[in-house]
């Protein structure tokens, strides 16, 4: 009785991820005896990075009642700035930080058109960012000829596949993003304002919270993300490729906020719980990996985490 008493009083809307990952950490542990393998953990973490670093951006999207579809295209397009700055000006120390700060820039700029057009034009986020995912994708094959955007510099895959205390870097990148957006979120008036704003917009600008700049600022920092995560990956490979960089990166940001259990309909969220959800994915990609199940059929399951998490979701609001 008393351990019955102990299951009930554990808070499953707030630790269910945690309770998941836990999880599929052990099935997946005992499913593969290379799971375990410092290596293969390090992979997990460097791949889930990419998308995760966009889906910290998105937490706040979606918190504030809305949505970018745009992201993926987007990362093609700062990436591809990216790299064309790089050889602009060299390949050199110096032209790495000019290209990054330009490409986060770019990035930043993105987001905020995204934000202006459905904070100004009072056009649904659904509609706005699904018109500029094919805009940025469209100038991405245009000015990359549908090509590959190639680096010339030797220097430029140091970013992407260095390592510090033999961490890659995109994990701490990762990781101290999550850190400071979690305290932005959680500690601070903007971090309340997103919340205000996904509950109840309405209430919120009798509150006297400017609405449309919590939202536009929210465009802003998924733009960051995405291009923050756009210089990790360009300069992982030394090259973006205008067809498929970012392809599909915006289900698994959306997939990994859900699974960490922001609300679609706003209001709530978690910035550690979307860090949670990306692990969850990657760990789940790994699996069906080593057990040889085909990478095609690895998009059925993704829907299907995201069908469940959403029916998870309902369920708990219904209940309340």
């Amino acid at each position: 009785m008393a351990f019955r008493d102990f299951l009930k009083k554990i808070p499953y809307d707030k630790m269910g991820p945690y309770i998941a990952l836990l999880i599929l950490f052990v099935a997946s542990s005992l499913a593969s005896p290379y799971f375990l393998q410092l290596r293969n953990v390090l992979n997990i973490l460097r791949q889930v990075s990419y998308t995760g670093i966009i889906g910290l951006g998105m937490t706040f999207v979606i918190i504030s009642g809305g949505i970018d579809l745009s992201v993926g295209s987007m990362t093609a397009f700062v990436g591809g700035i990216v790299i064309l700055t790089l050889n602009q000006f060299g390949g050199g120390v110096d032209a790495i930080w000019i290209a990054i700060i330009l490409g986060v820039l770019m990035g930043m700029g993105c987001g905020a058109i995204n934000g202006l057009v459905v904070t100004k034009g009072k056009v649904a986020p659904f509609i706005v960012t699904l018109g500029t995912m094919a805009i940025f994708r469209s100038l991405t094959l245009y000015i990359g000829n549908a090509g590959e955007f190639r680096s010339a510099s030797r220097l430029f895959p140091e970013v992407g596949m260095g390592f510090f205390l033999e961490i890659p870097i995109p994990v701490w990148v990762f990781f101290i993003l999550a850190t400071v957006f979690s305290v932005v979120l959680n500690h601070t008036r903007f971090g309340r304002h997103v919340c205000a704003v996904g509950s109840n917009s309405r209430v919120a600008a009798y509150s006297a919270i400017k609405v449309n700049w919590v939202r536009f600022l929210s465009y802003v920092i998924v733009g960051f993300t995405v291009a923050v995560s756009a210089v990790l990956l360009g300069s992982r490979l030394n090259a973006i490729s205008s067809t498929n960089a970012g392809l599909n990166y915006e289900l698994d940001a959306i997939a990994a906020v859900i699974i960490g259990g922001t609300a679609m309909t706003g209001g709530t969220g978690s910035i550690w719980g979307t860090v949670v959800g990306a692990i969850i994915l990657g760990i789940v990609n790994n699996m069906l990996n080593m057990l040889g199940v085909s990478p095609y059929l690895q998009g059925t399951v993704k829907g299907l985490v995201i069908i469940g998490a959403v029916l998870v979701q309902r369920k708990r609001g219904s209940s309340i």
